[in-house]
């Protein structure tokens, strides 16, 4: 347990003035932009991400296990600061080390820190449990290697992935791409793969480099379906997380961002 956590957060309702919730935020790279602009784009008034990185190179397991000193350290820094919560951003390092050694890791952050602790890919499938959905499509940016990993992973949680659709890039690939041929990427990607597996109950669109916010309530009114993206099954995990009392008085999620953030919003 950090000395002092106990202290952290609001004592009594919502300061109008000073965030009331601080979601700590392990990126993959160095920087942060469009995963920080997507954030407070759908977040509740309020709720403050608090980033430091990693330096992956690529979306391969020795890349990963290169970056484990370096999570490590970002696990204390968080540590010292104000967060309430600690997310690891990245779906491909979590495929890319399997969901038995990722939990494991995730226990061993929580001891740590002594704050609960999360990474994308787990948020992703607890936001599916919440909604009831087992079987899903999938549209990604990523390779094969990668995909398969993915559906491993989800397959160990019982989530069974019907179709998967894909533009294989690289991460520097991702890290260049214009934002608004990602937006129309997601919309074509996303149409194509629930077409093809009408009988899937959401579609999961990975990645924080992705800028597929404005997708997301389009391919639902389209659909009927939810739709995930790591800012929003992280987000929605985060708030789900909240003690009652600070949620009843705290901002609620916008429910244009769509049905995973506005399942957030209930109290039951």
């Amino acid at each position: 347990m950090v000395e002092g956590h106990q202290e952290r957060g609001p004592k009594s309702g919502v300061d109008p003035i000073a965030p009331w919730y601080q979601l700590g935020y392990i990126i993959p790279h160095r920087y942060t932009d469009l995963d920080s602009y997507q954030f407070y784009r759908v977040a509740p008034e309020g709720m403050m991400l608090v980033t430091t990185g990693l330096n992956l190179a690529e979306y391969t397991l020795e890349s990963v296990e290169s970056q484990m000193p370096a999570f490590y350290s970002a696990l204390d820094l968080l540590a010292k600061k104000p967060v309430d919560r600690i997310s690891l951003s990245g779906v491909p390092v979590a495929a890319a080390l399997g969901r038995k050694r990722m939990l494991a890791l995730l226990e061993e952050a929580q001891v740590r820190t002594g704050l609960e602790c999360d990474t994308d890919a787990e948020a992703h499938i607890a936001t599916l449990r919440h909604l009831g959905v087992t079987k899903i499509a999938i549209a990604s940016r990523w390779s094969d290697a990668v995909n398969t990993g993915l559906i491993a992973y989800l397959a160990d949680a019982g989530i069974e992935v019907l179709a998967c659709k894909s533009r294989g890039r690289s991460l520097s690939q991702n890290k260049a791409a214009s934002a608004l041929a990602d937006h129309e990427l997601a919309l074509a990607l996303g149409r194509e793969v629930l077409r093809e597996a009408p009988e899937s109950e959401a579609l999961l669109m990975p990645g924080g480099l992705w800028f597929a916010i404005h997708a997301v309530p389009i391919l639902e009114a389209e659909f009927g379906k939810p739709v995930l993206l790591n800012i929003l099954s992280t987000t929605c995990s985060a708030l789900r997380s909240c003690p009652h009392e600070l949620k009843e008085r705290a901002p609620q999620a916008s429910p244009h961002w769509g049905m995973v953030l506005s399942s957030a919003n209930k109290t039951t």
